[in-house]
């Protein structure tokens, strides 16, 4: 499957101060996949240890964390040989090894000529007395797949390349429209994770059987997602992750998404489940917006730590948790009207994340509030979503009248269209990954 992250792998390889590479990102996000793709069509050859499966290897790092005799201990042990200027070491699952992971900061200091990549979720190295390479490693992220990401793995390249050709004016056609809103509706089933994606894409000449073998897989990853809280985080925390992360769905329902915390737990206060939704934020699980009082820059000066919402990382695992019947979703039942809004907005938080966005905000006041609030080379886009093609901009109105902004955002099923004099832009649910590009063309 094509992964855009993979540029920047690239870039990182030919960057000339090329420190140790760590690809963070949940389980099932494809980073062994893509990492193994990269070494092998890049380097002479790729050496690969995983740690999870591979417990004797934990002890070519225990006693000597000096590179060239790890290097030859690591040869020995694959029965190998190693280029240092060619070769790429791939540490998997790296969490579990805090002696391996500490040893990046040597191969930086000592033999910075040598690639080496690592994956894993880093959960379990908080709790290791290990000390952490600080300032010595590069961090990567990999998001489940974007929406363009989805339709190149489904083997429809034709909708991406329209995709990437539409200008900035230009009306699209309706069957284009509609053909790409239907794909969008099966993206939001699917989700991005690959192994799902896998799933459907073999599958779906018999839509039925695709569906229940895409909810069966997703429950299947949210049961191992709930066993890895016990693994990394103790019992007792694991219980209050698990209650926010199933939360989540009800969170969302709510007129007013800030995150009340006794909803994940009857009785529970903010102050006892912070650190469990760090956790999951940490963890790459959950979306963490915060809720600015202003439209001020930056937006950060004006949040408290108490004032957010929570999205799931991944829009298939939310229909999976909020157990909505995938019917449901491609035929836009009537039963799914009031939580398809909600729907909308996790999908555009995920594809705002997969662009690069960083954190993200929205913005709300006593009586209004905007979904997001972007700042794009200094300028200022609140973004309302949409789950149909009307609905009233009220909150996106009251918004521009009070803050200076660049354009006024509308995410929606409605087609491309721009209205100079009202300052707004209308974007599909599908340009959601790229509108930003496409504000100045």
């Amino acid at each position: 499957m094509k992964r855009t992250i993979y540029k920047k792998l690239v870039e990182w390889k030919e960057s000339k101060l090329r420190k140790p590479l760590v690809l963070k990102g949940a389980r099932q996000t494809g980073k062994t996949y893509i990492l193994q793709v990269f070494g092998n069509n890049e380097f002479r050859k790729s050496h690969y240890i995983n740690f999870q499966k591979d417990k004797n290897a934990l002890k070519i790092f225990e006693i000597d964390l000096t590179p060239k005799n790890l290097i030859n201990s690591i040869e020995f042990y694959l029965d190998t040989s190693i280029n240092i200027e060619q070769d790429l070491v791939f540490f998997d699952e790296i969490q579990d090894s805090p002696r391996a992971l500490t040893s990046l900061k040597y191969f930086c200091e000592e033999m910075l000529e040598l690639a080496i990549v690592c994956a894993g979720s880093l959960l379990g190295v908080t709790q290791s007395d290990e000390p952490f390479p600080v300032g010595k490693i590069s961090f990567l992220h990999l998001y489940p797949m974007s929406f363009e990401e989805f339709l190149l793995a489904v083997n429809d390249e034709k909708s991406v390349t329209v995709i990437n050709s539409i200008g900035s004016l230009e009306t699209i056609p309706e069957v284009v429209h509609d053909h790409l809103m239907k794909r969008t509706r099966e993206y939001f089933i699917t989700g991005g994770l690959p192994e799902v994606v896998k799933i459907y894409s073999l599958h779906r000449d018999n839509k039925f059987e695709a569906l229940k073998k895409v909810r069966e897989k997703q429950a299947d990853l949210i049961t191992a997602y709930i066993s890895d809280f016990s693994k990394y985080s103790g019992k007792v925390r694991a219980n209050e992750i698990t209650a926010v992360f199933e939360s989540i769905p009800a969170q969302l329902s709510k007129e007013n998404k800030k995150f009340k915390a006794s909803i994940a737990l009857p009785g529970g206060r903010f102050s006892r489940l912070k650190s469990p939704v760090d956790w999951l934020t940490n963890a790459g699980l959950l979306i963490k917006v915060k809720i600015s009082n202003s439209g001020e820059i930056p937006f950060s000066a004006f949040t408290s730590e108490n004032r957010f919402k929570t999205y799931c990382f991944d829009i298939g695992i939310l229909g999976a948790l909020a157990g909505i019947p995938p019917k449901t979703i491609v035929l836009e039942d009537d039963l799914f009207a009031t939580f398809k809004g909600a729907f909308c907005e996790n999908y555009v938080a995920q594809e705002f994340i997969c662009s690069g966005a960083g954190q993200l905000y929205s913005w709300a006041s006593n009586t209004s509030e905007v979904e997001f609030i972007r700042e794009i080379d200094g300028d200022v886009y609140p973004v309302e979503v949409k789950a149909g093609k009307s609905g009233k901009l009220k909150s996106l109105n009251v918004f521009a009248g009070k803050y200076k902004t660049a354009r006024r955002i509308r995410i929606s099923g409605r087609n491309l269209e721009f209205n100079d004099d009202a300052l707004m832009n209308s974007y599909p649910m599908y340009l959601a990954y790229s509108f930003p590009r496409r504000i100045g063309s």
